[in-house]
Order: C-alpha cells, then structure tokens, then sequence
C-alpha cells in the first residue's frame, strides 16, 4: 500500500494539537450517553460469525453509500450472501473517499482487527473479511469484550416505554463493569396521527403498566408508572425524535376530550394532533425534571421519503434527509413554557440541519439558570452532521455563541459495536481544532489549561452531567 493511512496522528495538523490528543485525549474512557445498541446481545454477551454481520447489517450510512454506487438492494438489506454483501461494500468503499464512512471504516479495521497495512477495496476485500471473521469467532471478540477494549464506562441504549427492560436487568446481575442504563424514548406515546397503531401502544402500555386507560388521566397514571420503573433500573435520560418541538396552546379539558377521541378510534384534525403532542412533551419533560433526569430533543429529519421503500424495507433503512420546518419560535415557547414554572429539566437539544447551529447555540443561552454547568446543552453533531465539517461548525457555533468548555462531547448514537472509534474521531477533531487555535495564538499554549479542557469535554462533563454512578 505504501504509505499508512491510519496513522498515530491522522487529522492532528500542528505538534500542539498531536500533544493535546496524546496526552491528554486519547486514554479517557467513553461515556456512550446516546446509542441504539441492541442490549440483548450485550447480556447474551453474543460474537458474530463474521465481519458482515456485526458491520453491515442494520447500517443505513453503508446502505446509502452502496446504493448511491449502484449496488442491487439485495446485497444491502437482501438475500445475498454474507461475503457477497461484503464484496460489495468493498467495492463501494473507494467511492467514498471524502465521505466520514471512508474514515470510519479504516479507523474501526484499525482498532479493533489490527488491520492498518492496507485499504480496503476489492483487491484486499477476502484478506480481510477472512482475517476479521476469524477473529470475531474468539470470545476475545464477545461484544462485551469489544466494549471493554476501547474503554467504554457507561452506555446509555434508546427503550420504548413498554419495554421489560429485561435485559438491562440481565446485565446489571451479571456484574459486568461497564454501566450499562436505559433510555426513556415515550416517541410513540404521542404519536396519534394513527389512531389504530397508538391504540395498540396503548394497550401495551395498560398491560405492562397493570392500568386500566380509559381516559387522560388514567394514560398518564400508567406513563408515569413506566418512568418511575426507568428511574429504578437506572434511567437518567429521556429522548425524543421528533420533525420540530410541538408548542401548541390547549387547556386540560381539550387535551381530554383529544384523548377520549383517539381512544375510540377517531382520527383527529392536524390542529389536534398538535395540541396532543404539544401537551405531551409538556408533561413528559415535567416527569424528568422531578427526577433530575436530562431530556434530549432529536429534531430535524423528514424520514421514510421513499414511501415505496418504506413498504418494503420499513423504517430505518437508509431513506431519510434533513428537513427544515419551523424550529425557533415552538422551541422558545416550549421552554419557556417549563421555566415559567421551574420545570425545564436538563435537556440537550441535537439539530440536523446546519443553518440552524447559531439559532439553537444561542437559544440554550436564554435558559441557563445557574443551578449547574451547561443545564441546557448544544448536542454534538447528530446523524448527518456527525462527521468533520458537522463536528467543527457545531463546536465553533457553541464556541462564541456558548461555553464550549461545558460541552458534554461525542456519543455513537450507533446500532454497532464497531462504532466506538466515532469518539476518537470527534476527539482529534477537538484537538486539531484546539491546537490550530493554540498555534495561531487565539489562545494560550498552555497545555495544562487546555489540556483539562479536552479531558472535560471527552468524558469528565458527561459524567458529571448526567448524574450515572459509574461505580
């Protein structure tokens, strides 16, 4: 190949951003506060058969890439074998060069396989399948094990309401080190544009929650039952994944009668739907703020565009963008709305579209109250921003506008155990940015004062952030 790729300072462009990296980024643990990691495999303590199955199965970044490369849908989520898949995401992988997923690949072959002497194309597609797969077989590889090598302390997964959370229960008996909590993701208990899938959720919810929901009160009664069973098994966030935050004005008696229609199965008008999930989010984030959990807001994503593909492959296949509806005036709103009360809980707000990183930079401004550092977060890059121009115009946004210093840095917000090198990603990033700052003089060369800095926003901010003993 020539010259390595994956080098001990890739993307460190000054000497003092390779010694903030070094010495101070580099060995601090990972504190995963946002992923969707299945976590049956976690308490099965599973390993996989080969390199497809824990890399490309589930991954909608790849699956676009591939497609994008005129790769048949049945080698991305079908029937094709699992070398067959391979081969062609091999194919793909040179297409990719400027993409984060060209990054990605190498770093993840590098930390994990020891693979760092080659690119990966068609020509060293089967070394490498083969020298991975067998590797993966050891229970050296268990993703247990995986977690363990690259210093991961706390993962935080993303949980339905009605889950059982037995495996979260599972894991925390076994007495594995690394932390391992549940999020509360309530997404579906508001979604009541139909009428026929809520019911259902519905319920489930009255079944596990051993409620009987016959009206408003009742459903809120079994919500906040589930929330209180989360805070038991060690639940310290929320998450929505929401188009824009719902702030619309009702009282009480509407919001009601609204449930009392989507329980008998009527549809309701665009202007009740609104009311609803506006008077959820409401009393979701009132149930976090008593228990000092952080609620995180993921907005900014038209999803399922391809409605013909959403028939046939369903959600989370590769087929959503970035949207641009109305963010500003509901988010203020909806805020504003908790603080009047002293309500407003920690919350992190993760924007998708870039042309809103000012306006969300200097909306967490208007709501820091002094109680703790950095109570209303700018989340890092989120999804399609997660790479290096996403990264650095988040962190220079945060920067003027915020305290960048109290950022509570990288998560994976990842469905693989390979995705854990996304944080020494976003960490060189943090350095090189850091240390380019340092070179030009915008800020001091003192390594001890940056340097804390850069430990802070790679780990310390999250753990003391999030209130998760690790011990």
């Amino acid at each position: 190949m020539g010259k390595k790729f994956i080098t001990p300072d890739f993307m460190l462009s000054t000497k003092q951003a390779k010694k903030l990296f070094h010495n101070y980024a580099e060995k601090m643990p990972i504190f995963d506060y946002h992923c969707h990691l299945p976590v049956k495999q976690i308490a099965e303590d599973i390993t996989f058969e080969n390199l497809t199955q824990i890399w490309l199965y589930g991954d909608h970044y790849k699956w676009r890439a591939m497609r994008t490369n005129g790769v048949p849908e049945k080698f991305c989520t079908g029937e094709a074998t699992d070398f067959q898949k391979f081969e062609k995401w091999s194919e793909t992988v040179p297409h990719t060069l400027r993409n984060p997923l060209y990054h990605w690949t190498h770093l993840e072959l590098a930390r994990y396989f020891g693979i760092d002497d080659r690119l990966l194309d068609t020509k060293s597609a089967k070394y490498i399948y083969d020298k991975a797969s067998e590797m993966l077989k050891s229970k050296e590889f268990s993703v247990r094990n995986l977690m363990k090598k690259m210093n991961v302390k706390a993962v935080c997964s993303t949980d339905d309401p009605v889950d059982t959370l037995e495996y979260h229960k599972k894991i925390k008996e076994s007495g594995f080190e690394i932390k391992v909590v549940p999020t509360f993701r309530p997404d579906k208990g508001m979604a009541c544009e139909n009428p026929i899938t809520f019911n259902e959720w519905v319920d489930k919810l009255a079944a596990i929650s051993q409620t009987d929901i016959k009206d408003l009160k009742s459903y809120l009664t079994a919500i906040k039952k589930r929330h209180d069973f989360f805070h038991e098994m060690g639940c310290r966030l929320s998450d929505h994944g929401i188009e824009t935050i719902y702030a619309s004005d009702y009282t009480e008696e509407e919001i009601t009668k609204i449930f009392s229609k989507i329980k008998g199965g009527s549809p309701l008008s665009g202007e009740d739907q609104l009311k609803f999930k506006s008077a959820m989010m409401i009393e979701f984030a009132k149930m976090d703020h008593a228990k000092g959990w952080t609620q995180q807001i993921h907005y900014g994503a038209i999803r399922n565009n391809s409605s013909r593909l959403f028939k046939k492959l369903g959600p989370d296949t590769g087929f959503d963008s970035i949207g641009d509806l109305e963010f500003a005036k509901p988010c203020s709103k909806f805020m504003d709305k908790l603080d009047s009360t002293n309500q407003l809980p920690k919350t992190i707000i993760y924007n998708l579209n870039p042309r809103d990183n000012e306006l969300v930079a200097t909306m967490i401004g208007n709501f820091q109250d002094g109680s703790i550092a950095g109570k209303i977060q700018f989340g890092s890059g989120w999804w399609f921003l997660d790479q290096k121009d996403g990264m650095i115009r988040q962190m220079n946004s945060l920067s003027v506008l915020g305290l960048l210093s109290r950022f509570v840095g990288m998560l994976t917000d990842s469905r693989s155990f390979l995705s854990y090198p996304r944080h020494e990603y976003f960490r060189r990033i943090l350095c090189d940015l850091l240390g380019t700052d340092m070179k030009n003089g915008e800020i001091p060369e003192d390594f001890e004062l940056v340097g804390e800095m850069v430990k802070n926003i790679s780990f310390n901010n999250a753990k003391n952030y999030f209130g998760i003993k690790l011990d």
